[in-house]
């Protein structure tokens, strides 16, 4: 993409988050969750609790239709949340050229699927 035409990009997208503060920059979880189907709100909250007991370095960025879990502000994400009708998929980045999917059921436990996440938050360095 040429110079030019990034920095008309990049001012469209000002003036649009500038006219429309709240339209999707300052979602929150909560607002998230209202959208999720109410049968996969606890497995949700289950993983976002696990996720931030790894460390005090966990940051949250929610998306349109996902939550992303990153490790501290160099951004480097480590588990890619998004609800579905009965299960949650999760895309786990388990180093910088290998990323692992796995489609939680309500009824699985969590134990396994929580020992990758932990996995792929420590490879971060």
């Amino acid at each position: 993409m040429c110079p030019k035409r990034t920095s008309q990009l990049r001012k469209i997208n000002l003036f649009y988050y500038s006219k429309y503060p709240n339209k999707v920059m300052n979602r929150s979880y909560d607002d998230f969750m209202k959208e999720a189907d109410p049968k996969v709100q606890p497995l949700m909250d289950s993983l976002r609790k696990f996720c931030f007991s790894l460390g005090s370095n966990v940051v949250e960025d929610i998306r349109m239709h996902r939550v992303v879990f990153c490790k501290s502000f160099a951004f480097r994400w480590f588990v890619d949340v998004e609800p579905q009708n009965d299960s949650v998929l999760l895309k786990i980045q388990k180093s910088r050229s290998e990323t692992q999917t796995v489609e939680l059921g309500l009824d699985q436990d969590l134990d396994k699927t929580q020992e990758i996440i932990r996995e792929a938050y420590n490879s971060i360095h």
